[in-house]
């Protein structure tokens, strides 16, 4: 079943969150820098590394609104994931968003089923 006509997407609400959701990992990865450069295992590589990480999470958020901003972003996870060679605490924060973000991808399954029945609010008939 499809949405009436003028009825808000579900999806671009998602979309948000999912932005939302990268901006805030961009601030934590750029203030993981400080650790990383102080700290951190690998010098400059590691520093290189987890400064790219914070700017293309802070594009990423720009780009979900396009097919495969998801894509990008569960891509970028995976990197989160393999800083832990930068420092270790940026891949335990990475694996905590892997827990956020899989919690994400549950609700979007959640409202496509929802959707696919014609059970969202937005889709019953007065």
């Amino acid at each position: 079943m499809t949405l009436p006509a003028g009825a808000p997407d579900p999806f671009k609400g998602l979309r948000g969150v999912f932005a939302g959701t990268l901006v805030m990992e961009a601030i934590l990865v750029a203030l993981a820098l400080l650790v990383v450069v102080r700290f951190g295992y690998t010098g400059a590589a590691g520093a290189w590394y987890t400064g790219a990480l914070a700017a293309a999470m802070a594009l990423a958020a720009g780009l979900q609104r396009r097919r495969w901003g998801l894509g990008l972003a569960l891509v970028l996870q995976v990197a989160m994931v393999a800083g832990a060679f930068a420092h270790y605490s940026l891949g335990v924060a990475g694996l905590l968003f892997c827990l956020v973000w899989a919690y994400l991808l549950y609700v979007r399954r959640v409202v496509a089923r929802r959707m696919a029945e014609g059970s969202l609010p937005v889709q019953q008939q007065d």
